[in-house]
């Protein structure tokens, strides 16, 4: 019957149908969002003015390393199995993964850990989609456009940017192929996720770069190199997650200890370091990249905070500790290249993202929806350099290479190897 329908009338179905299931996951996840933001904006003041709290993250990285081992599930693979999910995986996403990585995010943040905030949301957005996929007896690649969507809904949710959003969701799965098919309602999930966090009068951050400058040759080649070291920061940062990871797990078998313990080691280096600067979200950061106050250093020390935090197996995101190593690493730039420090903060701000997650058209969107759009052609170039920069590699290991960066060299780089050879 269906397949007798004329074409427009498929397309109004099609649309109405989407419409409404991403109207209702929006409901969900913009909820969760805007509880979610909100507890942390709580528990951080609550840190904040009690800071002998630190001295109890190793408890708690213990206690929810258990419940997730326990418990769990599958649910400790997180982002990755999201992302698998999306990409066509045979395993199901527990509903639990819900309050576990919800309230492991907010107690880390209560007592110190750096982590971020997007890691939980698409979390939450994947399982919340996968589950509701399933209860509507969605056929596979339906479900699979549906946990894109809840990777959307999410991102959008927690950083007020549904374009950027949307694109994520549809960029994040796989090196060098989108998920087009997906586009119509990830949008959607992410507009609607958007509007119902803001209607909980949750408020997003956003920060200016002042004057943007002509291009010249000169500011070219300054961004240029600047590119390339927010790339390379970028790759930084995934892999030495990667290997700290690797590291506890060959040492330390058992995923309670080895929780418990990383968490000391965090709170050793900050009682060494006697600073608490970057510990938890450290907003501030973003705030004194943009003014000009922040310090030289400020990019390696969230750099070495959240690498401790999360190869220790702690629940949390990387992006917004991304944000913050890039704004306060192009703040640092900013005075060596002679270039405005607000302008190269914003550049490094999506640009280690960028880099880190292999998204550089969302990172691009992102720039404009939180900056404007009379630097996009900044946004774009920074974007695509730290992109090429930082490897095939990033923060979520589940992420496919469908096309490898730099593969246009290859067939140059053989018949140069040949011609040695020769």
């Amino acid at each position: 019957m269906e397949n007798r329908l004329p074409d427009p009338l498929k397309v109004i179905i099609y649309m109405i149908k989407w419409l409404l299931i991403t109207a209702i996951l929006g409901i969900f996840m913009g909820s969760l969002s805007a509880f979610f933001l909100t507890s942390l904006t709580d528990v951080t003041a609550i840190r904040l003015e009690h800071t002998w709290l630190l001295f109890l993250l190793p408890i708690s990285g213990g206690l929810f390393a258990y419940l997730y081992t326990t418990y769990g599930g599958n649910s400790s693979r997180g982002n990755n199995l999201v992302i698998d999910q999306g990409n066509g995986g045979n395993e199901k996403i527990p509903l639990r993964l819900i309050p576990l990585t919800l309230f492991g995010t907010i107690t880390t943040h209560l007592f110190g850990g750096s982590v971020g905030r997007e890691g939980t949301a698409v979390q939450m957005g994947g399982a919340l989609a996968e589950n509701f996929a399933r209860w509507l007896k969605l056929n596979k690649i339906e479900r699979e456009i549906l946990v894109i969507s809840g990777i959307s809904a999410g991102f959008s949710s927690v950083f007020g940017t549904p374009l950027a959003g949307t694109l994520f969701g549809l960029e994040v799965l796989a090196i060098g192929k989108v998920r087009t098919e997906a586009l119509f309602p990830s949008f959607f999930a992410a507009l609607f996720a958007n509007f119902v966090t803001e209607s909980f009068n949750v408020k997003h951050t956003h920060y200016q770069m002042g004057a943007i400058p002509a291009w010249n040759p000169s500011l070219f080649f300054k961004l240029l190199l600047a590119g390339i070291a927010f790339g390379i920061i970028g790759w930084l940062f995934s892999r030495s997650i990667v290997w700290l990871k690797a590291w506890y797990a060959k040492r330390i078998p058992h995923p309670v200890l080895r929780n418990f313990i990383g968490g000391a080691v965090v709170v050793l280096v900050a009682v060494i370091l006697q600073t608490q600067r970057y510990l938890g979200l450290s907003l501030p950061l973003l705030q004194d990249a943009f003014n000009g106050s922040a310090h030289p250093y400020d990019f390696l020390g969230k750099l070495g905070f959240t690498v401790l935090s999360l190869g220790a197996g702690y629940q949390g995101g990387e992006v917004t500790p991304l944000f913050e190593i890039g704004a306060t690493l192009g703040a640092t730039l900013a005075p060596i290249l002679h270039v405005s420090v607000p302008f190269l903060a914003g550049l490094g701000f999506i640009g280690v993202f960028s880099g880190a997650t292999n998204t550089p058209i969302a990172c691009f969107v992102m720039g404009i929806e939180l900056f404007g759009g009379q630097a996009a052609s900044y946004f774009f170039m920074i974007c695509l350099i730290s992109f090429m920069c930082s490897g095939n590699s990033g923060i979520y290991s589940a992420q496919k290479v469908e096309v490898k960066k730099g593969i246009l060299f290859l067939p140059i780089l053989g018949r140069i190897s040949r011609q040695k050879e020769k």
